[in-house]
């Protein structure tokens, strides 16, 4: 059966300019600046390629909004969107409520990430509002939700980002929501998740 575009779920990929500095700065400290960029470069470029999937659109949310919509960097045939200004969490909420239907947003620093994960995700959703890929680190590697306005504009006010308490923090934000949860998994953020 052929999947019209319209009906299909979108996985949103946030990524950074894979430039020295920008980008990857906690692992850049262990290994350089300008080795955690290349990382960068290559793990997104594998990312999209290993993902893309006519179950559902993929598209990338470009950080900074105006070298990111421009860059060469990342395949020409997926869209591209501006993260816009603020913190983490005010650059998902952008994601949503510009997103209609199923959305899963998921970071572009995920080295063992499968499509049969975001299958998954995209699966739990039929049954919940909200679904989160755990992290190891006590975060999160993916958040997905049905459409907007089910996702509230303040869900992320208060989290303590790059912390133990991320996924804790925005679940208690979330009220009676529905939730799932997928595979735990391991983003890397210092040279030490590079190994797992």
């Amino acid at each position: 059966m052929d999947i019209s575009v319209k009906s299909r779920p979108t996985l949103v990929v946030m990524v950074k300019e894979p430039r020295p500095g920008r980008v990857k700065t906690r692992l850049g400290r262990d290994i350089g600046m300008t080795a955690s960029a290349w990382w960068f470069r290559h793990q997104t470029a594998s990312l999209l390629r290993r993902l893309k999937d006519p179950r559902w659109r993929i598209e990338i949310a470009v950080s900074p909004d105006k070298e990111g919509l421009t860059s060469r960097i990342w395949p020409a045939d997926v869209a591209r969107r501006p993260q816009g200004q603020g913190d983490l969490g005010q650059r998902m909420v952008r994601q949503f409520a510009h997103t209609l239907g199923p959305v899963c947003v998921i970071g572009g620093d995920i080295p063992d990430i499968q499509k049969r994960h975001i299958q998954n995700c995209f699966r739990l959703l039929g049954s919940h509002d909200v679904v989160f890929g755990p992290a190891f680190d006590g975060g999160f590697w993916l958040i997905g939700a049905k459409g907007w306005p089910k996702m509230s504009e303040r869900v992320f006010d208060g989290v303590r980002w790059s912390t133990k308490y991320a996924l804790a923090d925005t679940v208690a934000r979330l009220g009676d929501k529905r939730i799932g949860y997928g595979p735990r998994l391991s983003d890397v953020d210092s040279v030490a998740d590079l190994g797992k």
